[in-house]
């Protein structure tokens, strides 16, 4: 989804899976069993002289068990002037018996497909979008069309299985006026004049992609086939006018984007990536493959961890796809952390420390607004039912936060092995919140059932106020600690730093506050001239530490 808020072991494993499971389709779309969509193509026709779009749409459906009588297609119905009217559906050049009503195209399946069966369903439609395809002008007053699926939008103008839970290939055949370039997901296969001020652009995807994550961009393009990265096909499309800044603009950070998560999480995993500046949208939207940027966002300073987010985005959330929406966070979570982790490698640690505080700041901000409008707000969200309500702070920054705390948990290396088996295990498919813990817990060889529950489950954030002194007689740091945030204490690994007089090096020394009020002895030779809590920043904490 777009980065609108962002400004970035064995026995023990089944054990704790047996613990603590994400809950399966906690959301409440209905899921279809023993349907499978497999490849869609949707043939599309553009005109200048109306928004209505003329639609021909095939999907081919996996039928995965015998007594499957229907099978159903979300698309909006036609309503006060918009929304898609059908005329009809066929199969193998046969009409089908269809229903097309709240939204609901569906198709009675007679006979009754046998396991495994596939089948190919055409669609003949015709309607002006409400929403999903943005038709209008951009901010040069040119005439242009974008896809604007996100999150369950796509329903407004394709016939599709629209939940993330269902993935397929998808081509787009797009027919309209002859001074557009037209940029989809995928490779492209043909480009035909028409002969008549047409013509017809054929995309093709390959790789199995949720529905909300096909994309259609129809403009006045400039368009750059800049060199490979990674063997990664890059392209920057933007409007004719802006060619001159807005390519450069684009084309770096996308290219070290892609160079550091192919080498620090894996291949990229689609046939190229476009990155397209689009009309009507702020921030980013990450289109498998096609990323479509906020058409007055492609320069400035913000550019670069706009692109990284982005960019994270094609390996989780469109290429591992949560399961659910609930689990929203391991997209989004993802790419905020991700572009901090960007930051890090090409930036530096200063950089990356400067992004995780500034993510701090704003899930305490979110956190104290919600203990009155939402006091049980926290990161996976509970039994969604309103897909308006997908996406908070926490969801992002808080999201991030835990990944980094992951990290701090159970080691850089282990951190990055596990984050590249989970992407390895899910590419292309779906996971959840238990499937990336199990996979930590693999690599890790510890019982992260603990970590997991505390850190997106709880509401709320800890509150840890400390003191130290040093005790001459004994020579020891004596440090206490006091969590006051509501409920049961957290479980907080920390870490102290000690600076002693005339040492360049900061002592690190690792402690464990699990009670609500705790004390630690810590040997020292002489008095320190420093103690910091948490002194590379590894714990979401608000916190006061002085000394006594």
């Amino acid at each position: 989804m777009p980065d609108r808020t962002a400004g970035g072991a064995g026995i023990l494993a089944i054990l704790g899976l047996l613990l603590y499971v994400s809950p399966a389709a906690a959301d409440n779309y209905p899921r279809q069993t023993g349907v499978d969509a497999i490849h869609y193509v949707f043939r599309l026709t553009l005109s200048d002289d109306t928004d209505e779009i003329v639609g021909e749409s095939t999907a081919e459906l996996r039928f995965t068990r015998v007594g499957v009588t229907e099978a159903v297609l979300d698309l909006v119905s036609a309503a006060n002037g918009k929304g898609m009217t059908v005329a009809e559906v066929t199969s193998a050049g046969k009409p089908v018996p269809f229903t097309h009503e709240k939204g609901r195209l569906r198709l009675t399946l007679d006979p009754s497909p046998k396991e495994d069966e596939r089948r190919k369903f055409t669609v003949k439609y015709h309607g002006v979008p409400a929403s999903g395809l943005r038709i209008g002008p951009n901010k040069y007053k040119e005439r242009t069309f974008f896809s604007d699926n996100w999150p369950d939008k796509a329903h407004q103008w394709l016939p599709v299985i629209d939940h993330p839970y269902d993935k397929a290939t998808s081509e787009f055949i797009v027919t309209a006026p002859a001074k557009y370039q037209v940029v989809a997901n995928g490779l492209l296969q043909d480009v035909t004049d028409l002969g008549d001020g047409r013509r017809r652009t054929h995309w093709k995807q390959s790789v199995p992609i949720a529905a909300w994550l096909n994309a259609l961009g129809v403009a006045q393009f400039a368009v750059r086939y800049a060199d490979p990265v990674h063997g990664v096909p890059l392209q920057i499309w933007v409007f004719h006018q802006d060619r001159e800044t807005g390519i450069p603009a684009l084309e770096a950070p996308a290219r070290k984007a892609i160079e550091f998560y192919s080498e620090a999480v894996g291949p990229f995993p689609y046939e190229k990536l476009a990155n397209v500046q689009a009309a009507g949208q702020r921030g980013g939207m990450e289109l498998a493959s096609s990323i479509f940027y906020g058409e007055r966002d492609i320069t400035g300073s913000r550019v670069p961890s706009l692109v990284a987010h982005e960019i994270a985005h094609q390996w989780f959330g469109d290429s591992v796809t949560e399961k659910d929406w609930d689990d929203i966070w391991l997209s989004e979570g993802f790419a905020t952390y991700f572009a901090l982790l960007y930051a890090e490698h090409y930036d530096g640690r200063d950089a990356f420390v400067r992004g995780l505080k500034q993510s701090r700041d704003t899930v305490f901000r979110v956190e104290k607004q919600g203990e009155k409008r939402n006091p049980r707000l926290a990161i996976i969200h509970d039994n969604l039912t309103d897909t308006s309500r997908i996406l908070n702070a926490l969801v992002y920054q808080k999201g991030s936060w835990t990944l980094h705390m992951l990290r701090g948990q159970v080691g850089t290396d282990k951190f990055w092995a596990g984050i590249r088996e989970y992407y390895k295990r899910y590419r292309d498919g779906n996971a959840a919140t238990s499937n990336l813990r199990l996979v930590m817990e693999e690599l890790s060889g510890q019982d992260l059932n603990w970590f997991f529950k505390q850190w997106l489950r709880r509401p709320g954030s800890p509150v840890v106020d400390g003191t130290w002194r040093f005790d001459a007689a004994t020579k020891k740091v004596i440090v206490e600690l006091t969590q006051k945030q509501p409920g049961e204490p957290y479980r907080l690994p920390l870490e102290l730093g000690i600076t002693q007089d005339g040492v360049a090096s900061q002592r690190i020394v690792k402690i464990e506050l699990t009670k609500a009020k705790q004390t630690f002895e810590i040997d020292a030779d002489a008095e320190p001239a420093a103690v910091v809590l948490d002194p590379n920043t590894w714990v979401l904490m608000q916190m006061k530490f002085a000394k006594r």
